[in-house]
């Protein structure tokens, strides 16, 4: 399908949203040269490019470093944080927005439902408190493990709960059976629940920042490939999954591009970069 959006009158900056794990890289943390290059291009070019990611604070800074990206803006831990990058600040970036909820309802009802799952609790820019070790390299920065009834004593911007024991499908199942309420939550590709503060996405968070850089909602992308990708892809104007996406957010996109290993994000990008030209169109 292709994006049929209204244009800006004299075109403009665009604001390009862009998800990390399965998008630009892949799920060995691979980030092609081809990829790496589409980015610094539509850089160039003048347009505005937001890594959105359900990656925690310290997770998403060496991507960041890895493409090059250091002066603008940055969505975290789906939409719970948002960061103002300047390599003029002490640690290049500040904390522009976190958003935090009460972890203790959510946590207890599905500890009913999944008693042997691991469970985390992020600590923005340090790591994750937890309950027990999760499966290696799923999770960046400082990690103190502590008893299940420590999580709930404090407010959390982000909380994770991996089931190694289950399929993602089985996981989805229970997740839809406990009827979680007055949280966001999104399931992942293997059995992996993140839960957010009711109505915090990407989505939530890249709107702000929209208004902040002065870009019309007509002039706005997201390319994404998770169910955590869905509000922000339902948010942009141009809407574009990768081609491995999850039936559920290919059915909200405006359009497919190659997977991953294909470099589908660099075909998405190369027409918008400067060596495209400085006109590029949001289709």
């Amino acid at each position: 399908m292709t994006a049929q959006p209204s244009q800006a009158p004299d075109g403009g900056p665009l604001l390009i949203a862009v998800d990390v794990d399965g998008t630009l890289i892949d799920y060995d943390e691979l980030l092609s040269d081809r990829v790496r290059a589409a980015v610094r291009g539509v850089v160039d070019a003048g347009h505005h490019v937001v890594v959105a990611t359900g990656r925690s604070l310290p997770a998403t800074l060496p991507v960041l470093d890895r493409l090059g990206l250091d002066s603008g803006w940055c969505v975290c831990s789906n939409g719970g944080v948002t960061l103002r990058l300047d390599p003029r600040l002490p640690d290049g970036y500040e904390i522009a927005e976190r958003v935090t909820f009460d972890p203790a309802p959510a946590l207890r009802l599905l500890r009913e439902h999944l008693p042997t799952a691991l469970y985390a609790v992020e600590d923005v820019g340090v790591g994750f408190r937890l309950t027990a070790p999760f499966p290696p390299g799923e999770l960046f920065g400082r990690l103190e493990y502590v008893p299940f009834d420590e999580l709930l004593s404090t407010p959390a911007t982000r909380v994770i709960v991996r089931s190694p024991d289950h399929t993602s499908e089985q996981f989805l199942r229970i997740i839809e059976q406990v009827g979680l309420h007055g949280v966001s939550y999104a399931v992942g590709w293997t059995a992996w629940l993140d839960l957010a503060p009711d109505g915090v996405s990407k989505a939530s968070a890249l709107e702000p920042v929209r208004a902040a850089l002065g870009v019309g909602p007509e002039r706005t992308v997201a390319i994404g490939d998770g169910r955590n990708d869905i509000e922000m892809l339902q948010w942009a104007a141009r809407s574009v999954a990768m081609g491995q996406a999850e039936p559920e957010l290919l059915a909200v996109a405006t359009e497919v591009t190659g997977s991953v290993e294909e470099d589908g994000l660099a075909d998405v990008l190369e027409p918008l970069g400067a060596h495209a030209g400085t006109t590029a169109d949001v289709r």
